[in-house]
């Protein structure tokens, strides 16, 4: 059964930093594009950061850049978020996702949350002002 398992969460001050992790139960998932979402309280699942395959390729949303980064471990079955510089609006469960496979290898980053077919059950982070 695929599982991905997400941590680091926390309550941490504004400015200040966090990184989460996404551990994937199969080495397939060492394939997969992967990709976090973010779900504030009262509103819609958001992307926040995804990468391809080898992690060659990265995108972020617009409210993220520059303070967030995406990176993966693939000998580690990992992704990574690290985020810095955090502000309150950036409060939500935080989640990991990566598609089935097969897998085309190329430079593909997916944004849509309907392009992911496996998510973790996620990582309260929570930013005090």
């Amino acid at each position: 059964q695929v599982q991905f398992v997400e941590s680091g969460g926390g309550l941490v001050q504004a400015g200040g930093s966090l990184r989460l992790s996404c551990a994937a139960s199969s080495r397939t998932f060492s394939m997969s594009p992967m990709g976090w979402f973010r779900q504030a309280p009262g509103k819609e699942r958001e992307f926040v950061a995804g990468l391809s395959w080898n992690g060659g390729s990265t995108l972020y949303a617009d409210s993220v850049k520059g303070r967030f980064a995406i990176s993966r471990d693939s000998a580690k079955n990992t992704v990574f978020l690290q985020m810095n510089s955090l502000k309150p609006d950036d409060t939500a469960v935080y989640y990991c996702a990566g598609r089935r496979p097969p897998y085309r290898l190329g430079d593909d980053v997916f944004s849509d949350p309907h392009s992911y077919d496996y998510w973790g059950k996620g990582t309260l982070v929570t930013v005090s002002s």
